[in-house]
């Protein structure tokens, strides 16, 4: 049978038909999103963990976020590699299906904000495709596209470290997805002002 033909008839899960049917309106939220992977390959690595910050009306909203770290024993018992964080870690853990899900329903309709996030999307697109779903239909922001936008800049990718540098954001030690997502909140609202974006 036709791939286009089996797509037509296909049975989606209730939550995605649920995301679906958000796009009818257009949303004034911003999602933040910030994920660690286990590599850079879309066939090969998978999600370990998510940090997500909304933004509404230029703040960002602390209680309406999203953190999970994502359980991917069975990726790390296949290829032999250590899993101490996921085990040791004190964050909350979900499988890779829940914490999909999870985060769908949290994001909706909102446009999407992130560092190279072309890469996340992808990322989730393909966690969702092991589920049966769809791909994301949500419009995404790149806070480095942005940078290079304001400087005029076509040659150049920065890093967030650098962009962290350049716009006096505060690092910190401590490295996770949530860390990395409010980095990029802040970031993407001093880029939003500069570009005089609504």
């Amino acid at each position: 049978m036709l791939d286009w033909l089996k797509n037509i008839n296909k049975e989606y899960p209730e939550f995605w038909k649920t995301y679906l049917s958000k796009f009818e309106k257009k949303s004034n939220r911003f999602v933040v999103l910030s994920t660690e992977t286990t590599g850079l390959s879309l066939e090969k690595d998978v999600i370990v963990s998510i940090g997500s910050f909304s933004i509404i009306n230029n703040s960002i909203v602390i209680g309406d976020s999203f953190e999970t770290v994502i359980a991917q024993y069975k990726f790390f018992h296949e290829n032999g590699i250590s899993n101490e964080f996921t085990i040791e870690t004190k964050m909350k853990k979900m499988g890779e299906a829940d914490a999909t899900q999870a985060l769908i329903e949290f994001v909706g309709n909102s446009i999407l904000v992130g560092h190279h996030i072309d890469f996340d999307v992808e990322m989730l697109n393909m966690a969702l495709e092991r589920m049966g779903c769809g791909r994301l239909k949500n419009e995404a922001l790149d806070i480095d596209v942005m940078h290079r936008k304001l400087l005029d800049i076509n040659n150049k990718q920065f890093s967030l470290e650098e962009l962290c540098d350049i716009y006096k954001i505060p690092k910190s030690d401590r490295n996770s997805s949530s860390e990395d997502a409010y980095k990029i909140a802040l970031l993407f609202l001093k880029l939003k002002s500069r570009l005089k974006l609504n």
